[in-house]
């Protein structure tokens, strides 16, 4: 028996894309001892970036206490990879909704003032290329609490520091760049970003994403007026023109903060994360006989570019074949067997709450892949006895 390439994402809120990767690969070796698995945990930029790039390219995590959104004090780690310059960032981490109680969530006050922290935690340590992955945000302040922490200045028409949050970019009369860490002239920030959304109007920051950050539909208006505010501001003060950039609307105005503050470059996460992990030369090697992927649930939003469907993508070029494990098939799931994946596997046995298969999904993961291993080799045994004319 060959080699199997296991790549997955995380089960959301369950099991981190490691131990997904774990369990896949213990069902196979349950199944067929003499089997090599490679086991290849990915993100897409969210959740389980610093883990993937850190297992794949090694390295350490750091950890550094630094500003929570509510301005409470919160530990967060961040990677930092072998090469010694290059530090990989979960904005989630410092800013991130799983920090808010959900009483608490405002986003018309959360900051990002702990992400800056992180980042300049990372020029710290001698770090000149900064990944960062800004997923699962609490925030909708346009990064301008990140600005802050490395080193600008945002007035108002008095000539003083506005306060944190989106309610404090409404006030915003001027940007004072003069203090920015100068290191950022010299360092790549490459922020992973998977949506096109502008900073703002109908289709920006606030109104798609404000009201999962404990938003009112009341404050929809204020939060999208606070980006304009920031937007024309950055443009006249910081010749950066981010009101309409494609993905600026991203983490609640951070992608537009990167660019207009810390010279960030937006770019595709899960592309960025499989180049990192060499995923293609792993396939090109030779002897790969099933790549199995999968994520929480398969469905008709994981046809846009999620984890399952840009592995099935880079396994087509080697004429590879793709089984996704997963933990739910949900509405749209059909469309992704014409984008590479050849077949699809719930870890369901039987029927049972959500509540239940959460709490189980690592036994049922493993089960799940023992199966997929068998039938597997029972295919391989199949085309065996047609090809010896039996």
């Amino acid at each position: 028996m060959g080699k199997f390439i296991v790549a997955p994402d995380s089960f959301k809120e369950s099991l981190a894309a490691r131990e997904v990767a774990r369990r896949i690969a213990a069902g196979i070796k349950r199944a067929l001892p003499d089997a090599e698995v490679k086991q290849v945990p990915l993100s897409d930029g969210g959740e389980g970036l610093v883990d993937t790039l850190v297992a794949a390219a090694g390295g350490k995590v750091l950890s550094r206490e630094v500003t929570g959104p509510l301005g409470e004090k919160v530990s967060a780690s961040f990677g930092l990879l072998d090469d010694g310059e290059t530090a990989v960032i979960e904005m989630a981490a410092a800013s991130g909704l799983a920090l808010v109680p959900p009483a608490k969530r405002n986003p018309m006050h959360t900051t990002t003032y702990g992400t800056g922290e992180l980042i300049k935690a990372a020029l710290d340590e001698g770090c000149r290329r900064i990944i960062l992955g800004i997923g699962g945000s609490a925030t909708n302040d346009g990064g301008a609490g990140m600005a802050r922490a490395l080193g600008i200045r945002l007035l108002n028409s008095r000539g003083e520091d506005i306060p944190p949050g989106a309610a404090g970019l409404l006030e915003l009369a001027r940007i004072d760049a003069s203090g920015l860490d100068r290191r950022l002239q010299e360092t790549e920030i490459l922020v992973a970003c998977d949506v096109t959304n502008p900073l703002c109007g109908p289709a920006g920051a606030a109104y798609v994403y404000g009201l999962q950050k404990g938003a009112t539909r009341d404050m929809l208006p204020l939060l999208d007026r606070a980006l304009d505010n920031l937007a024309e501001v950055v443009a006249r003060d910081l010749g950066k023109s981010i009101r309409d950039l494609p993905g600026a609307g991203a983490a609640g105005g951070m992608g537009g903060g990167l660019v207009a503050f810390a010279g960030g470059k937006l770019c595709p996460g899960l592309p960025l994360v499989l180049r990192m992990v060499k995923f293609e030369e792993l396939l090109s090697a030779g002897g790969v006989e099933l790549v199995i992927t999968g994520e929480g649930e398969i469905n008709a939003q994981t046809t846009y570019g999620k984890v399952p469907v840009g592995v099935a993508q880079v396994a087509k070029k080697f004429g590879l074949p793709v089984l996704a494990i997963v933990g739910s098939i949900g509405p749209g799931a059909e469309g992704v067997y014409g984008l590479g994946i050849d077949a699809i596997m719930s870890i369901i046995p039987r029927p049972m709450s959500l509540e239940e298969a959460m709490r189980n999904a690592g036994e049922l993961l493993e089960d799940a892949a023992f199966r997929a291993a068998r039938l597997f080799a029972l295919r391989c045994r199949v085309e065996s006895h047609v090809g010896g004319g039996g």
